[in-house]
């Protein structure tokens, strides 16, 4: 085998590989040749990832977790068109440049439900016993959208092209790409294409998914009464003086909840479950002996009101401390400020014209932050400077978050949004409107830069147009806001809802959270307040004994995990677990079908018991069903 060349043998006028961006550039680069960003790619973009911004909004209401669309709307979309260019509809071959930019379309518009409708909306609304009206909610969002998206272009050829951050998620979705649109040659293979055979999989799991909703949840008095299945499977026994189902121990037949357990993995499922069985077995009976849960009124609402002290206390601290301990990672990315904006003059700048210039992130900053700040000002009557600080101060936090991506693929936009609440806490002491909100602003732009970098990575490997893709996540986040609030206002059209029909972890814990910010502990009874210590203390444990034990961590508690059971019902936190022993039976069994089957098959059903979930809602407030 030949050694590979040095430097100093390259060739006279060969670029160097020192100079990533040229090599990049001459070397992996697709040129102008390929379609992308075309209009067939925009539309399946934004129909597939707003019909997954539902399903994202659904769970999320649900479990507390929402999962990635990217690669699912990728394997979707080849499949949709390789069915209609056999039918003759399409004429031509949809183009694997092409798929990656419906990618970025569909991503930002399935992450529509982190710029505040799964957590801070849903949390103000529980805290003021109101609704906010739709339309504040679309303007309120896409603003904060279009703030991530343009924040995130500095940082991109710094931390993609220079730094070469992995991303492991714009990888993965570059390597499934490649897997579905392989180079021809010349042969032809007989049979469906892996991508086709996973396709078809979500599709027959997602009618599973679909109609088993429909038989659990369509009340109706025209519909047969032998086709319903009971949406809870009920043990005739008492506990502390009161029947199960009052603690909400039961079996749920909601397929979603061990589809969810299924992606999730076993560490944060089974985590979950210890949590459960501390919660609803000593923490809400020692509720009840000391007079903070009436047992008249036993049920999810009155049990959270007073658990959910200990989980909002412990993933906060928590997340702050494994934050704190990113310091490296911190104080690099605060670090390559200067670097963000250290790029060639346009003139001088060979990828000139398939960059987004660095201009564009203050023009788009300067024209999207007034809105944003009117928007605060007018819906949440939050103070006008107050908002701008937020801003600022979120380019900083979303630089870390973006960074935090690039190395480890989690987004600590929770953990960054805390150090926003605590701010306003100070700035404006006693109101929660304010508080929440400052904190959505920090998350969601946190959540969007960090997004269109991971698709920017992706589109990197693959020799894409950074530019198109940039233009891409502004379709995205329109379609995800245009999908995303009117089924929100279908499945919360008040408040009441929250904690009981959807148990809305997110917006428990948010809500929780700035409660205490803005008014003070002194607010809360005497016992919540050794929660809130006692779950404190948990979470710094935690986050120290899995840094002390990194080779054990599978067996040290998840801290969001164990958090989010103090928020669920029991029903839900089971079903999440056997769904997570199932997966892991069968990755133990036979690895490589774990990996091509659980996941398509759990987000089919999702995505099916989702979408029919959000029919019925509709349904019921057309009146033709029951509520």
């Amino acid at each position: 085998m030949e050694a590979e060349p040095k430097p100093s043998d390259t060739p006279e006028g060969e670029i160097l590989p020192e100079d990533p961006e040229l090599y990049w550039l001459h070397h992996t680069y697709r040129g102008e040749g390929e379609r992308q960003l075309t209009v067939r790619a925009v539309i399946a973009g934004m129909l597939l990832g707003g019909v997954m911004s539902l399903s994202n909004l659904y769970i999320s209401l649900v479990t507390g977790w929402s999962f990635g669309v990217t690669i699912t709307a990728g394997i979707l979309a080849f499949v949709i068109f390789k069915l209609l260019t056999r039918i003759g509809l399409v004429k031509t071959e949809f183009g694997m440049l092409e798929n990656n930019a419906m990618q970025s379309v569909a991503s930002a518009a399935g992450y529509m439900t982190g710029g505040g409708t799964v957590a801070a909306i849903p949390g103000l609304m529980l805290l003021t016993h109101s609704t906010v009206p739709s339309h504040q909610i679309f303007l309120w969002i896409t603003g904060i959208a279009f703030l991530g998206v343009f924040m995130a272009i500095p940082m991109k050829r710094q931390m993609i092209n220079h730094e070469q951050l992995r991303f492991p998620s714009g990888i993965a979705a570059a390597e499934t790409l490649r897997s579905l649109h392989p180079v021809h040659d010349g042969t032809e293979k007989e049979g469906p294409s892996e991508g086709e055979l996973q396709a078809k999989a979500l599709l027959w799991s997602g009618i599973v998914g679909a109609v088993s909703t429909w038989l659990r949840e369509a009340k109706a008095t025209w519909w047969p009464k032998f086709l319903h299945i009971p949406e809870k499977i009920v043990l005739p026994f008492t506990f502390k003086g009161a029947p199960l189902l009052k603690w909400t121990i039961a079996f749920d037949t909601s397929l979603l909840l061990f589809a969810a357990g299924g992606i999730m993995g076993f560490r944060a499922a089974w985590s979950m479950m210890l949590g459960a069985a501390i919660n609803y077995f000593y923490l809400a009976p020692k509720g009840v002996s000391l007079g903070q849960i009436p047992l008249e009124k036993l049920g999810q609402g009155s049990i959270v009101k007073f658990t959910v002290w200990f989980g909002a206390s412990l993933m906060l601290t928590s997340g702050l401390l494994a934050f704190a301990f990113s310091w490296r990672q911190i104080a690099r990315a605060l670090a390559g400020v200067k670097t963000l904006f250290g790029g060639k003059a346009d003139e001088d700048d060979p990828l000139a014209a398939v960059e987004v210039p660095s201009s564009w992130f203050v023009i788009g900053t300067l024209a999207v932050a007034p809105v944003v700040i009117l928007c605060g000002s007018v819906f949440f009557g939050m103070k006008w400077w107050l908002t701008a600080l937020c801003i600022v101060l979120s380019f900083f936090l979303a630089i870390v978050a973006c960074r935090a991506t690039g190395e480890t693929d989690t987004t600590p936009g929770s953990a960054l949004a805390k150090i926003t609440q605590i701010g306003a806490g100070v700035a404006a002491p006693g109101s929660v409107t304010t508080n929440l909100m400052a904190a959505n602003v920090s998350a969601g732009i946190a959540l969007h830069a960090a997004d269109l970098l991971t698709d920017l990575k992706s589109g990197y490997l693959l020799g894409a147009n950074p530019r198109k893709q940039f233009y891409a996540q502004f379709f995205g986040v329109i379609a995800g806001s245009a999908f995303v609030v009117p089924a929100l206002r279908l499945l919360v059209p008040d408040w009441t809802v929250l904690g009981t029909r959807f148990p809305a972890p997110g917006a428990l814990s948010w809500s929780a959270v700035a409660k205490v910010l803005a008014g003070g502990v002194r607010e809360l009874s005497g016992p919540a307040r050794w929660l809130i210590v006692i779950g404190g203390i948990t979470g710094i444990v935690l986050v120290l004994v899995e840094r002390a034990f990194p080779k054990k961590k599978e067996w040290i508690p998840s801290a969001i995990g164990l958090g989010l059971a103090f928020t669920l019902p029991f029903w839900n936190c089971i079903s999440m677990f056997f769904g997570a022993c199932v997966a892991l039976a069968i990755e133990r069994r036979n690895k490589a079908f774990a990996e091509r089957w659980v996941v398509p098959v759990s987000s089919g059903i999702i995505a099916g018991e989702s979408l029919i979930g959000i029919v019925i809602a509709g349904l019921v407030a057309a009146k033709i069903f029951q509520q």
